[in-house]
């Protein structure tokens, strides 16, 4: 039976919603489904549940059984080729009889990439492309990671409608609602790490998890030049964190923090380098960063033009005031320079806005 590329499209999505269980649990590897088809009939279904466990087309395979010689697999993204924690997607394939592979889309990471030539070699017939916009979407920072070699940083904060993120004495709870606050948090079980400086942790003590168990806490990175850290900070709670200093910390209090495990990364000049901290993440395996303030952090990441994405939640409140806090860092000359966000999209929540969108 001749399939069309509808067809292909109806059975992508259904894999698509699949591999969307995953989120917030799978990186540093991607998020995909599969769905095995014989004809109209789905005979399979399989996601990637977790890292470390079946990849996506494994567990579809496994439960196809014998009934996946001839069929049609259908994976949002390209199966692999090495052996690592999991056995060779593509092999498993070829020795399932597999007849067709639709595949919305190539890996980037070129570890694993090959899966397709090496399919081909073995006679399956291939098709690549059904819902690939869908499917590099479901993914972005793992595209972003592989692609630009840093992962993907995503800029979130609360602001009133004159763009203050605090009032002058420092006092930010709580600008938005609590529907939006609730939005907010839940994002951090996106990202892979949620990101602040030391002025958010001294003046809000945060405690920076996602307080739902389907989802595992993003590693906590905490910008601190000169580790004025409380040691009971809510973020110290365990070793999922990872400070950031440099050569002017309090050696003390460095000591400190070492003999209880929490790790450090020491910059050696006076500074945090932003290019360099990213770098210093990507060889962490750090696929996402969800930075959550404060002002002076956020117009770094702009500064350094490696802001991927902004979630900007407005409430209906005027706070002015020259001193109360905003975005800062050096900022643009000419609003032409100015980064304007693209693929916009509003969401309410009673009297309150986020608009979301990205820089590219």
């Amino acid at each position: 039976m001749v399939r069309s590329a509808r067809d292909d499209e109806v059975f992508m999505r259904d894999a698509l919603r699949l591999a969307k269980k995953g989120e917030g649990r799978t990186s540093p590897n991607p998020m995909v489904g599969v769905v095995i088809s014989r004809g109209e009939r789905v005979i399979a279904r399989g996601y990637h549940r977790a890292f470390g466990m079946l990849h996506a087309e494994i567990e579809a395979l496994r439960i196809a059984g014998k009934r996946a010689r001839g069929a049609t697999l259908y994976t949002t993204l390209e199966p692999c080729r090495h052996v690592g924690k999991t056995p060779s997607c593509a092999d498993a394939i070829i020795r399932a009889g597999i007849r067709r592979v639709v595949c919305a889309t190539r890996d980037p990471n070129g570890i694993a990439r090959g899966g397709i030539e090496k399919l081909r070699k073995a006679g399956i017939r291939i098709s690549i492309g059904a819902c690939e916009k869908g499917a590099r979407e479901l993914n972005e920072a793992f595209f972003i990671f592989h692609e630009k070699n840093r992962p993907f940083v995503a800029l979130k904060f609360a602001a009133s409608l004159d763009g203050k993120l605090a009032t002058r004495t420092g006092d930010s709870k709580w600008i938005t609602n609590r529907e939006a606050r609730k939005y907010a948090r839940n994002l951090r079980g996106v990202y892979q790490a949620v990101l602040v400086g030391i002025n958010t942790v001294l003046s809000d003590d945060p405690h920076l998890g996602v307080r739902e168990k389907r989802k595992r806490d993003p590693l906590r990175v905490i910008l601190d030049s000169q580790l004025h850290i409380p040691l009971k900070s809510k973020v110290l709670r365990d070793s999922n964190v990872l400070l950031v200093t440099t050569a002017r910390a309090s050696q003390k209090k460095k000591k400190l923090l070492e003999a209880r495990g929490i790790p450090l990364h020491v910059f050696p000049g006076a500074r945090i380098p932003i290019g360099q901290l990213l770098s210093f993440l990507r060889r962490k395996e750090v696929i996402s960063i969800l930075v959550e303030g404060g002002g002076e952090i956020f117009g770094s990441f702009v500064d350094e033009k490696v802001a991927d994405k902004v979630y900007a939640f407005y409430a209906p409140v005027l706070i002015g005031g020259d001193c109360a806090p905003s975005i800062g860092g050096r900022g643009v000359r000419r609003l032409g320079a100015a980064p304007r966000l693209k693929n916009v999209t509003m969401k309410s929540f009673k009297d309150n806005v986020l608009i979301e969108g990205y820089t590219r």
